[in-house]
């Protein structure tokens, strides 16, 4: 749950055998051509859940079903605070609609990407459900 002030930016970790799906970032300045968990803000009256199914069909035109949270709570500025979830996707094919471009990663590859720095945080996370270590 968020706290008095907080509002909630949600990530979708969705794996697909064994690869985690990644887009590339086309804005702000400052973080384009750097891959992110695809998501956004919840907005008012929203649950996290009812935001990353709204996210995913907006930025990739599929449809998930979130699960469980990966990770820790980031803080970001203005009050935000970024959580993970995992995310099965259950019908269309992702696509760059809001991103430059998205790719599918192992572990390893996790690891080697240009990941923005917010997402880093959940590394050991997500290479475990990789099957990483």
């Amino acid at each position: 749950m968020t706290g008095a002030g907080e509002r909630e930016v949600v990530a979708a970790a969705v794996i697909r055998d064994g690869r985690l799906l990644l887009a590339q970032r086309t804005r702000p300045p400052e973080l384009a051509g750097l891959w992110e968990l695809p998501g956004g803000k919840v907005e008012p009256g929203e649950t996290p859940a009812e935001a990353l199914r709204r996210e995913l069909r907006e930025e990739l035109g599929v449809e998930v079903i979130a699960g469980d949270r990966v990770g820790v709570d980031v803080p970001l500025r203005d009050g935000l605070v970024l959580r993970a979830y995992r995310a099965e996707m259950t019908s269309g094919t992702p696509e760059a609609l809001d991103h430059s471009a998205l790719c599918w990663v192992d572990a390893a590859e996790l690891r080697e990407i240009a990941l923005v720095h917010n997402d880093r945080e959940w590394l050991p996370e997500l290479a475990a459900l990789l099957g990483g270590t």
